[in-house]
C-alpha cells in the first residue's frame, strides 16, 4: 500500500493507524516513508507491506494507492498495479474507488482535520480487515486527546471505511485474512537507545541532526534507561564530551549524520591517540553539504573507515536491520571497551524511518566487565604500557591512587609528553596498531546467501541486505544461478575467502563503489559491476533485478 500526498497533510497518522490495524489483525508489516525536507507542502509518501510472513524489504511498486490530492494521484499512479486499486476523493481511472474524504470531514464531523482519520477507514476497507481491529488502533491512538477526540474519530473513520466497503462490492479484491498472529513493529533508530543502555551506556551527548535525532530523543525521553543526555551546542563539543565522559569512567557515545560527522574527525583522532573508547553513531544521509536531509544513502563507508588524521586503530559496524542494530550497538560498546578505540555505527535515513516486524527478539549477552584494570593489583601504574596486544591497563581518575594521565600530544608509557622519536614514537604507533591483529580476528565474516553453484554474486553491506535476498530469491526462482555475500562489520576486514570464477558485482547507495573500491583494496578480488541507487531512495529487490539484468556478464 501506498499513501500519498503532501506534508501537513497528515500522512504520518493514516500510515501508522493503518500499519499498525494491519498487525493487529495478525499480519507481518513493514514500513517505509518518504518525504521532502519542509514543513508543509511538497511530496511524501508512506509505504505499508502486509504479508503472511515478514516481508521486511522495501518495494517499488503498491497494489493499493490512497491519494489525498490530486499531484500525489499524478505522481504515483503509475507505481500502482495493474488490477490494484486507487483510493481517491475523484478519478476517472476505472481501479478509481472514489471517497470525498474533506467533503464528509465537514459536513459530517464540522471540521477537515478529519478527513485523514475517513481515509484511513477506506484503506483498511479495501484490505477486508474487521472495522473493530481499526477502532482499537484509534483508541489507542487518540487516548490522550479525550473521550470525545476518540469517539468522532472512530466514527470519521467508520465512515470511510463503509462507503468504500460498499464502493468496492463485486470488484473481486483479494482481501487481507485475520490472521491471528503476534508480531511487532520497530525501527532501527528505536532500538539503538534501548540497546546502548542495554550495554551500559551512560551517557551521550549530540547535536540534533537528521536522521540521528531520534536517538538522543528516545534517550532524553525516556529518564528509566539511566542515561545521562547531553544537547551540545555543534558537533565537535559533542564528540569531545563523550570522550570527557568516557575517560572519566562512564562508557558514552554520540550520534550525526555526514556533516556533524566532518566536525567530529579531529574528536575522532584524539580517541585514537588517547585510547579512549567511544561509539559514534553515523547516520547517514545524501550528501555533500546539507545533501538531502531527509533521504537515504550509503556514502559515507570510505569516510568512516578513514575518518580522523594520522594511523589508529577502529572499528566499523554497518547493521541491516533493527535485529542486527541491537546487536551491533552492543558489540560497538564491547569492542570500544576491550580495545581501547573509536567504534562507528553506520545507519541510514532508511533503517531510521522504516519500521520491521518480529515475532520474536533474542537479545545478545551484555559485555562482560567494565573494561577497566583492577587497580588493586597494579604497582606502578603505566596509563600506556607496552603490551603484546598493544593493549594497556586502563584506569579512571579517582577510581584509585593511581595517576591517571593521558595527552593528545605523543606521549610515553605513564602517559607524559614525549618527543623521543628514535624509541618512544615509533613504540606507540605499533602499539596502537597491533590492536588491529586481535580485532580483525573478531570480526564477523560477511553472509553468504545461496553461493553454491552461483555464476554470478552479488555484494552488499548494511541496510540493502532485505532488498538483496528478496532479489536472489526471485531470480533463483526464474532459473538464474545467483547468490549473495553481505557485509555488516566493515573495518577492519576480516579473512575470507572468495569463491573463485564467479562474475562479482556491488549493490550500493552510492555512486562510485565505495565497497567495490574497498573489497579491491583490501582483498584482491575482482569486482565486475556495480548496481547503484542515488536518488536517495533504498535500495529495493526491483533495484537488484534490474540491475542484474542489465549488467554484462
Amino acid at each position: 500500500m501506498l499513501i500519498a500526498g503532501a506534508a501537513g497533510e497528515g500522512i504520518q497518522t493514516i500510515g501508522d493507524v493503518v500499519a499498525r490495524t494491519a498487525l493487529a489483525a495478525g499480519n507481518a508489516v513493514f514500513s517505509t516513508k518518504e518525504y521532502e525536507s519542509r514543513i508543509r507542502g511538497g511530496h511524501n509518501s508512506y509505504w505499508i507491506r502486509v504479508r503472511e510472513v515478514p516481508g521486511n524489504a522495501p518495494r517499488q511498486t503498491a497494489d493499493v494507492l490512497l491519494a489525498l490530492n490530486d499531484r500525489a494521484m499524478e505522481r504515483y499512479v503509475d507505481v500502482v498495479q495493474r488490477d490494484g486499486l486507487l483510493i481517491a476523493e475523484t478519478g476517472e481511472d476505472p481501479r478509481t474507488v472514489t471517497v470525498p474524504f474533506r467533503q464528509i470531514a465537514v459536513e459530517r464531523f464540522g471540521a477537515e482535520i478529519y478527513a485523514n482519520t475517513i481515509a484511513a477507514g477506506a484503506l483498511i476497507a479495501t484490505l477486508g480487515l474487521k472495522f473493530v481491529a481499526l477502532a482499537g488502533t484509534l483508541a489507542v491512538t487518540f487516548a490522550t486527546k479525550g473521550e470525545n477526540i476518540v469517539a468522532t474519530n472512530i466514527a470519521a473513520a467508520q465512515e470511510g471505511y463503509e462507503l468504500a466497503k460498499n464502493r468496492l462490492l463485486g470488484r473481486g479484491f483479494t482481501t487481507l485474512p485475520n490472521r491471528g498472529k503476534s508480531h511487532f513493529l520497530i525501527s532501527a533508530h528505536e532500538v539503538i537507545p534501548l540497546a546502548a543502555a542495554y550495554a551500559g551506556c551512560r551517557f551521550i551527548s549530540a547535536y540534533p541532526m537528521s536522521p540521528s535525532t531520534g536517538i538522543i530523543t528516545a534517550l532524553a525521553k525516556d529518564e528509566e534507561l539511566g542515561v545521562f543526555v547531553e544537547q551540545a551546542e555543534d558537533e565537535i563539543a559533542a564528540i569531545n564530551m563523550a570522550i570527557g565522559a568516557s575517560y572519566a569512567g562512564a562508557r558514552a557515545m554520540t550520534a550525526t549524520s555526514g556533516g556533524g560527522f566532518a566536525l567530529m574527525a579531529e574528536g575522532i583522532s584524539l580517541s585514537g591517540m588517547t585510547e579512549t573508547p567511544l561509539v559514534i553513531v553515523l547516520a547517514q544521509r545524501p550528501g555533500p553539504a546539507t545533501g538531502l536531509p531527509t533521504r537515504t544513502a550509503q556514502e559515507d563507508l570510505l569516510f568512516a573507515i578513514h575518518a580522523g588524521h594520522g594511523e589508529f586503530p577502529k572499528a566499523v559496524l554497518a547493521p541491516a536491520d533493527p535485529q542486527d542494530a541491537f546487536v551491533k550497538t552492543v558489540r560497538a560498546f564491547d569492542l570500544a571497551d576491550r580495545y581501547q578505540i573509536p567504534v562507528i555505527l553506520l545507519t541510514d535515513q532508511f533503517l531510521a524511518d522504516s519500521r520491521f516486524s518480529y515475532t520474536s527478539f533474542p537479545l545478545p549477552p551484555p559485555p562482560t566487565g567494565d573494561g577497566f584494570a583492577d587497580a588493586a593489583a597494579i604497582r606502578e601504574y603505566h596509563r600506556y604500557r607496552l603490551a603484546d596486544d598493544g593493549i594497556s591497563p586502563r584506569l579512571y581518575p579517582g577510581q584509585s591512587e593511581h595517576l591517571v594521565c593521558v595527552d593528545s600530544d605523543e606521549h610515553d608509557e605513564l602517559g607524559h609528553i614525549s618527543e623521543e622519536l628514535r624509541r618512544v614514537r615509533p613504540a606507540m604507533v605499533r602499539k596502537r596498531l597491533t590492536k588491529l591483529d586481535g580485532l580483525r580476528n573478531e570480526i564477523c565474516p560477511p553472509e553468504g546467501f545461496h553461493l553454491s553453484g552461483a555464476e554470478t554474486i552479488v555484494i552488499g553491506w548494511g541496510s540493502t541486505r532485505g532488498g538483496i535476498r528478496e532479489a536472489v530469491e526471485n531470480l533463483r526462482a526464474t532459473g538464474t544461478p545467483i547468490g549473495a555475500i553481505h557485509f555488516t562489520e566493515l573495518w577492519p576486514l576480516p579473512e575470507f575467502s572468495f569463491p573463485e570464477g564467479v562474475c562479482y558485482i556491488t549493490v550500493e547507495g552510492n555512486s562510485t563503489g565505495q565497497l567495490a573500491r574497498l573489497l579491491t583494496s583490501e582483498y584482491g578480488i575482482k569486482i565486475d559491476g556495480l548496481i547503484s541507487r542515488t536518488d536517495g531512495l533504498p535500495i529495493t529487490a526491483e533495484t537488484v533485478e534490474r540491475g542484474v539484468d542489465g549488467q554484462d556478464h
